[in-house]
């Protein structure tokens, strides 16, 4: 059986990871970690990792399963999204073409991987001959806001995560631009809950740095659980995007899986994976007749 290879980012969001890799260690195949050999960000700047991490990475891999995998992550003449492509690009050349690749970023933890791998199971033809028929296995996030003192401030609406494909020709970070199957499988995303230095530091060096918009981090800090229900359009690139918030009353991520469930604007139903899948298998249907043939966007 080809194997479910998981690939994440080693960065200044290490300690995420503590979060993020359990969900998915025991049923993954093996697990890399991708670290720049010079510990350098996209854009260049230097980012430092507490030799704690690596002690907790030791003690937890009982299974010896992860690796960490070093390599020059940062060419000055690209641009940050550029770096991050390439980066992704290598990280899954190492993982082994003819796998299911998957990368997972490190502020991002799964809710259900083994419905994820059920998922990835039923679709192993697609690893024959992976060239001839790329694709790509597509989530949803529930974007994670805020932290306050009694609760989480988070997006009102899932959106969609591109989680794995069988080849891995990207084209912008984890894009490739190739037909997508939409499965129901939630991650929570932890992407803007952090100190405000956090973040400054975030979007300051991700692949999106010179498109954050300039009203972004004026609805942030004011955001809270008694005005939240008035700010609208909150997505740090296009606002509209982010429509609206919601609240909810724990920080505990056990507890916030049963919220979930409990929240019909945060819930996939099959009618709405029917359509989404129906009109990328039209739309895909017509370029392959039309004899499409899929490659490498190299930044190399």
């Amino acid at each position: 059986m080809k194997k479910i290879q998981v690939g994440f980012l080693l960065s200044y969001d290490y300690e995420k990871l503590k979060l993020s890799i359990p969900p998915v260690y025991y049923l993954a195949d093996a697990i890399f970690l991708a670290m720049d050999e010079e510990q350098r960000t996209w854009s260049g700047e230097n980012f430092k990792i507490d030799p704690d991490f690596y002690e907790w990475l030791k003690v937890f891999d009982t299974d010896n399963k992860i690796t960490i995998y070093k390599d020059n992550f940062y060419i000055p003449e690209l641009s940050a999204i550029q770096n991050d492509t390439r980066e992704r690009h290598m990280l899954s050349l190492k993982m082994g073409i003819g796998n299911w690749l998957v990368q997972v970023d490190a502020d991002e933890i799964f809710i259900n991987f083994y419905n994820f791998v059920n998922e990835l199971r039923a679709h192993d033809h697609y690893l024959e001959s992976p060239e001839k028929k790329p694709i790509q296995i597509a989530g949803f996030l529930i974007n994670i806001y805020k932290y306050l003192e009694d609760g989480i401030l988070y997006v009102d609406g899932p959106t969609k995560v591109l989680l794995a494909t069988n080849y891995p020709n990207y084209k912008v970070a984890r894009k490739t631009k190739e037909r997508i199957i939409y499965s129901n499988n939630i991650l929570l995303h932890e992407c803007l809950s952090r100190t405000e230095k956090e973040l400054k530091f975030k979007l300051d060096n991700w692949g999106h740095n010179v498109d954050v918009n300039q009203e972004f981090f004026e609805k942030w800090r004011k955001a809270d659980k008694k005005n939240y229900q008035t700010i609208k359009n909150v997505f740090y690139l296009e606002p509209h995007k982010w429509k609206k918030l919601g609240f909810f009353e724990s920080r505990n991520l056990d507890e916030i899986k049963d919220l979930i469930k409990e929240r019909p604007s945060l819930t996939l139903t099959k009618l709405y994976l029917f359509g989404k899948n129906f009109g990328q298998w039209f739309k895909f249907s017509k370029i392959i007749n039309g004899n499409k043939k899929p490659d490498f966007e190299s930044y190399f």
